[in-house]
């Protein structure tokens, strides 16, 4: 990387409004915008923690000149709180096992968590037979974009061979678990900007689903495959979803795990990435199983529950952001579209599996509890309680698989435990 001192390019600030392409400094590192955003004031939308909005580059011997700043009221931040350790819980009494579900069924309650169809710190991948029982659904990441539309599967070597995977996915559909591929990830993209793309698209998809017998797909889009306010790939996304349900049926499965910023992050301002999933939600509610939206990652929300941001990682952040989901909300500070709420065993939230799983947004076992709790029973709330429970709210998103492993199951054993708590 270039020494910046010769284009003397300008800190980020909060409050900035930056300009798609604008170039800015940050603790000592060089980022580029991917999208025109405010960085709205107690939000902590710096470069380092929102790569939906800034990616780091070598710096270009022209400097970006610095955008005009556009005054946005916004609420007076409050300071992230010092993490305490976790208290150590009352006992409570023993719960009612749950039932094994039948195979094609989904529990009341379920526990979501993607498998690394790769290696990364967290190890080589690993035969989908050694997932634990205690995942309902096990989200394979993820998918290659093979262009014009059509979608490839690539299978690491490390997961034991075609032959077994295939062996593997059927093992875990008959003990009543879901297996379903995803499309996209941090890094990963699909191509849908025609009719025949989405063609491609669907056949693509189908032709693996049969083969692998994933129960159906994943949409983790994010900045790589252009989701934004407008863009052709939602209009097609939906088309293409459609169509292929009909040709899997009925019993096609379908998730979303979409960044806050695409979702809950339209209340403030629609437009670019901000509230770009919310017509997707809503073009596909009627095919939607599960939306876990990632509360992390890209620092703190606002909600039409509280004027304070909401910081990822707390009880409140969760159990906001499921409620905006449940309960529906009007973008652009309740003046824009008004986005109607889902059912809710279509919400659960999903978060990291522990520290080193992602780069912000860390939750303890107690924070997870506590926000199903809240959720379901309007027990255990933090400042912001639902005004009704949600008794069928559907659980809980990880990632991941792998690094949940890794960690001795620190995430995956107390999460089973507080679902199986659940009304």
């Amino acid at each position: 990387m270039l020494s910046i001192s010769a284009f003397a390019l300008d800190n980020w600030q909060e409050g900035k409004t930056y300009s798609s392409g604008t170039q800015v400094t940050y603790a000592g590192k060089t980022y580029q915008a991917l999208v025109t955003h405010t960085a709205y004031v107690g939000t902590n939308w710096n470069p380092a923690a929102t790569p939906a909005l800034w990616k780091e580059i070598a710096v270009t011997p022209t400097p970006t000149p610095t955008p005009t700043p556009t005054p946005t009221p916004t609420p007076t931040p409050t300071p992230t709180p010092t993490p305490t350790p976790t208290p150590t819980p009352t006992p409570t009494p023993t719960p009612t096992p749950t039932p094994t579900p039948t195979p094609g069924t989904l529990p009341k309650h379920a526990l979501v968590g993607y498998w690394h169809n790769f290696t990364n710190p967290a190890g080589d991948t690993f035969p989908l037979a050694l997932v634990s029982d205690d995942w309902n659904v096990v989200v394979v990441a993820f998918a290659d974009n093979a262009g014009s539309g059509n979608v490839a599967f690539n299978l690491d070597k490390n997961a034991g061979g075609e032959a077994k995977f295939i062996a593997d996915v059927a093992a875990l559909k008959a003990k009543g678990k879901k297996v379903v591929l995803s499309l996209g990830g941090q890094d990963g993209s699909i191509t849908l900007n025609t009719a025949a793309d989405v063609s491609h698209f669907v056949d693509s998809l189908y032709a693996i689903i049969t083969k692998y017998g994933f129960d159906g797909i994943d949409l983790d889009l994010e900045s790589g495959s252009g989701v934004s306010v407008g863009a052709p790939i939602i209009n097609n996304l939906i088309t293409g979803v459609k169509q292929l349900k009909a040709r899997v049926g009925p019993s096609f499965y379908l998730s979303m795990a979409p960044e806050h910023p695409y979702v809950q992050g339209g209340y403030i301002s629609y437009g670019s990435i901000w509230g770009a999933y919310l017509p997707i939600i809503d073009g596909l509610r009627d095919e939607l199983t599960v939306l876990h939206v990632q509360y992390y990652n890209n620092g703190g929300f606002t909600s039409p529950y509280s004027t304070a941001t909401l910081n990822e990682g707390t009880v409140d952040a969760l159990v906001a952001g499921s409620m905006m989901l449940i309960e529906g909300f009007s973008t652009s500070y309740g003046t824009g579209w008004a986005f109607k709420g889902l059912r809710p065993d279509q919400v659960a939230f999903g978060v990291p599996s522990g520290p080193r799983s992602a780069g912000r947004g860390f939750v303890t076992a107690k924070v997870v509890a506590d926000s199903l709790s809240c959720l379901t029973k309007l027990q255990s709330c933090g400042s912001i309680k639902p005004a009704k429970a949600y008794p069928d709210y559907r659980g809980v998103m990880t990632w991941s698989i792998n690094w949940d492993k890794y960690d001795g199951y620190n995430f995956s054993k107390p999460a089973a435990a507080a679902l199986k708590t659940l009304p």
